[in-house]
């Protein structure tokens, strides 16, 4: 399983509501594609969000985010690196 974050810019700042909205509507699409959400990170302006996802590859969120009809900035693939 590959290591893949997601990035998206919102203009106007994300909800609390609307970011439960986009859960709700991107979860069951995750579970279709064999990916796991992991944890997000908003920012404090609540302007920018990165996700980040335990997938086959970066290709699976791309086709959960097309299923559940949201935009995303970029979707990439990397290496977990921790202390």
């Amino acid at each position: 399983m590959a290591h893949v974050i997601l990035e998206r810019s919102f203009d106007p700042p994300l909800t609390d509501e609307t970011f439960g909205e986009l859960g709700a509507r991107l979860s069951p699409c995750l579970d279709r594609s064999g990916v796991r959400w992991i944890r997000s990170h908003m920012s404090r302006d609540r302007r920018r969000l990165i996700c980040e996802f335990e997938a086959p590859d970066a290709g699976a969120v791309r086709d959960a985010l097309q299923q559940a009809r949201l935009e995303h900035e970029r979707v990439w693939s990397g290496e977990l690196v921790e202390p």
